[in-house]
């Protein structure tokens, strides 16, 4: 199973949805950090469920305890291990998807990779769930980067149809990223809230589900880091987004917006500041050229699916009986997972940009 990601630093995710916990391993952090659990738990709690109506009703604490890695306050060099508990599960909710796979899930899918032996209580480990260990990875991540001077950062885009201000991409600042990770609900335009939660609600109230866009900034990444051709800082860091649930979509910079351009506006013409660092006028190319850091913020876009599980009456196809017939989905599910997504995209980043700057710079802390 394809559960561990990186090179200079490995992480592993494992557990369940409804089995006795969920973690992960990270295998080559620095030592020396600050284990800062104040900010842990805070980021932890900016994932966690049950929180508002616009998520699912499913409350957990997410507390991670650690069994590794990380003693009198720092880290160790050691490999780090994390557990979250799961304590308010309900498998009687999906004791039928074994006959009847969910539509737009891994019910079917992941039985087939492994012939009917995984588990499809609250979608195994094909869950959202498991993304609670990431954003604990991530966390770990950005209090290494932020002893380098880098910070990471996102807001909600889009919901549904409903825009948010985008980010300046060439003035984006670590103070404005920190002051988003601050909010319930990361908008820069607080006028878009009021619309988004409306549509959430709309769809909610429907038995339904809206998707929307994370828009993600990394500032302060040195120029440099990454590789030409196969191993670009845009391959790497998709690679780890894909792997959150309900992710279908990244482009960085101007992305798919490029097709409209000339050379001549797609272009960042470059200039050096009257400190002397090199920058470009424009950052188009979302601070990577050549699949290399430019040195200007890193800026990408995912695109989150709706949730698929919804309550309203859909068809699938009864794997028994070989008839169509009609599905209710039982369970506690986000009509928006949207809203609680921004610190998972957030940590993919971090975990991936650590990865990086561990292969450019290596590994000591200070």
């Amino acid at each position: 199973m394809g559960s561990t990601w990186g090179n200079a630093l490995k992480i592993s995710i494992f557990g369940e949805s409804h089995g006795a916990g969920i973690g992960v391993v990270l295998d080559g952090f620095p030592s020396g950090v600050d284990y800062d659990e104040a900010f842990i738990l805070r980021e932890m709690e900016r994932r966690a469920p049950g929180r508002n109506k616009q998520s699912t009703a499913r409350r957990e604490a997410d507390q991670p305890k650690i069994l590794s890695g990380v003693f009198n306050g720092k880290t160790t060099g050691t490999p780090i291990c994390a557990v979250i508990e799961n304590t308010n599960t309900r498998s009687q909710d999906y004791k039928s998807l074994s006959d009847q796979p969910r539509p737009g899930h891994a019910d079917y899918t992941g039985m087939l990779r492994y012939h009917g032996f995984n588990d499809p209580r609250g979608g195994g480990h094909f869950s959202g769930r498991l993304t609670a260990p990431l954003v604990f990875a991530g966390a770990m991540c950005k209090l290494f980067l932020r002893s380098k001077g880098i910070t990471v950062g996102a807001h909600i885009q889009s919901i549904a149809q409903i825009q948010d201000t985008a980010f300046d991409d060439v003035e984006v600042s670590a103070g404005q990223l920190d002051a988003l990770r601050m909010q319930e609900y990361p908008i820069l335009n607080p006028r878009a809230q009021d619309a988004m939660l409306a549509a959430i609600e709309d769809a909610r109230m429907d038995c339904d589900s809206v998707g929307g866009v994370i828009e993600c900034a990394a500032v302060g990444v040195p120029a440099g880091l990454g590789s030409p051709m196969l191993d670009t800082v845009e391959s790497r860091l998709s690679s780890l987004l894909f792997s959150v649930p309900a992710v279908k979509g990244v482009e960085f910079g101007v992305g798919f917006g490029f097709a409209e351009y000339r050379g001549s506006h797609a272009n960042d013409p470059f200039m050096k500041t009257d400190d002397g660092r090199i920058v470009t006028e424009t950052n188009n190319n979302g601070g990577v050229l050549g699949g290399i850091t430019s040195g200007m913020p890193l800026l990408f876009r995912t695109v989150i699916k709706p949730t698929p599980s919804i309550a309203k009456r859909q068809n699938t196809l009864n794997l028994v009986s070989g008839q169509v017939e009609p599905l209710e989905i039982h369970g506690r599910h986000d009509p928006c997972i949207v809203t609680r997504a921004a610190p998972v995209i957030e940590a993919a980043a971090a975990v991936a940009i650590t990865d990086l700057y561990l292969e450019g710079y290596g590994y000591a802390a200070e």
